[in-house]
């Protein structure tokens, strides 16, 4: 049995705003997080460079990033089943460790300019089949520091988190890789990786929610997927998720064509792209803390205000219509990204979780790199109009769907109002 969706009966208070650092653990975890997230995003860029730096072969990066992706692909169902059999926190350690010390060997081979790109290929394999094993563990331990009423807060104070560190990671690389190089940006993101990793060694164990390890049986992934198609409140999100993270989570191809060909604004442009879309994203990321309530029509809503957003971007008349829309679009995708998180999180039993976060990550990242070459070659062949209207439409046309056919299992309909009578729009039962 899953615990009952906490609904708050009024808007949380400002100071409630972060309620889940009352949490001894959680405070320790997250401030982990922010050195962690900080400079994981610092590496990234980093080691992009470092690659085309060493090769001179724009397809070589694009491997180096396949290496850190794909095992989530490859392993994801078993680091499920790893989640939901061991015990998260020290699983957690395990994984933090070994990417730690992968990143630790890897700045020390760029400091002494002993590099060659294989190394780069092989720690980014292995850092790969780490943060694989990581994902669902990680995600699923944020429920065992907080407890379920504090749940969803916590998942968009992460949220907050991963997008700060996605504002200033890629500042400061870019600032260190022209002063000092690559491996200065690489040896940080292994020293943070160190502080995540005391942070969990120092959380008090026994505060942490007590859940049952799943013992080894057969056929345990074939158990999690009848699980998520028999719950409406993990199949649908999950559904809409896959539709936003194939069209709608590659904004550096969109960005990159809109620069280049639709308003012709070259590497500055880019990054104002880029930045207006992370302010977007934290302001989201801070809205969804003082969400009242969790529901599948609202997280459905999201996405389809989110598909309009991104398609007023690509048929935007003047450049500050598309400015603005950035920022909407990183508000609405944040909106509907933790809205989907928690109520597949708070949906699940915890026995379970790992298993079920296993299977959203893989849509995640699977969605992304199947997303990546079909937005690539959108843009490419059609121009930025197309692709932006391509990145919201699906999206829109998707969650309407499943909206729709919500509406008719729930016997719901609309009924609308003059807006000085209150809610201009209202969903109701239908009468029989």
């Amino acid at each position: 049995m899953t615990e009952p969706i906490p609904v708050l009966e009024q808007r949380p208070r400002w100071r409630d705003t972060v309620s889940a650092l009352r949490a001894h653990n959680y405070r320790l975890y997250l401030l982990g997080q922010v050195f962690a997230n900080t400079g994981g995003w610092m590496a990234r860029i980093a080691i992009d460079w470092l690659v085309l730096e060493l090769t001179g072969n724009v397809a070589l990066v694009g491997l180096a990033v396949t290496l850190q992706f794909a095992p989530t692909l490859l392993l994801g169902p078993w680091a499920g089943v790893i989640s939901d059999r061991f015990r998260r926190h020290s699983v957690l350690i395990a994984t933090q460790s070994v990417g730690t010390i992968a990143n630790a060997v890897l700045a020390v081979l760029v400091l002494t300019g002993a590099i060659a790109a294989w190394h780069v290929f092989v720690v980014a394999g292995v850092t790969g089949v780490s943060m694989a094993i990581d994902g669902p563990s990680r995600s699923a331990f944020v429920a065992e520091m907080v407890g379920t009423h504090r749940l969803r807060n916590a998942i968009s104070i992460n949220a907050t988190i991963f997008h700060l560190g996605g504002l200033l990671g890629p500042a400061i690389s870019g600032v260190l890789i022209v002063l000092v190089g690559s491996g200065v940006s690489i040896a940080i993101n292994a020293g943070t990786s160190l502080v995540a990793v005391l942070a969990l060694v120092l959380m008090r164990r026994h505060e942490l929610i007590a859940v049952a390890r799943t013992p080894a049986a057969p056929g345990q992934i074939r158990e999690a997927l009848r699980y998520l198609v028999r719950k409406p409140t993990i199949l649908w999100p999950m559904v809409v998720l896959a539709s936003v993270a194939i069209f709608g989570m590659n904004l550096p191809v969109l960005f990159t064509a809109a620069a280049n060909e639709g308003y012709h604004t070259g590497a500055a442009g880019y990054g104002l792209y880029s930045s207006l879309a992370a302010v977007g994203a934290f302001i989201g990321a801070i809205l969804s803390t003082r969400r009242r309530a969790l529901r599948l029509r609202a997280i459905v809503g999201a996405a389809i205000l989110y598909g309009v957003v991104t398609m007023l971007a690509g048929v935007a008349p003047i450049v500050l219509v598309f400015l603005g829309a950035l920022v909407g679009i990183g508000i609405t995708r944040v909106t509907f990204a933790t809205g989907a998180e928690s109520l597949t999180q708070l949906s699940t039993n915890l026995a379970i979780r790992g298993r079920i976060m296993s299977f959203y990550l893989m849509t995640v990242v699977g969605g992304q790199a199947l997303g990546g070459v079909l937005m690539g070659a959108i843009a490419e062949s059609f121009g930025p109009t197309v692709a932006f209207v391509v990145a919201g439409g699906v999206p829109a046309l998707t969650a309407t769907t499943v909206a729709i056919v919500l509406a008719r299992r729930g016997r719901l309909g609309l009924t609308f109002a003059l807006p000085w009578r209150g809610r201009f729009v209202r969903i109701v039962p239908r009468a029989i």
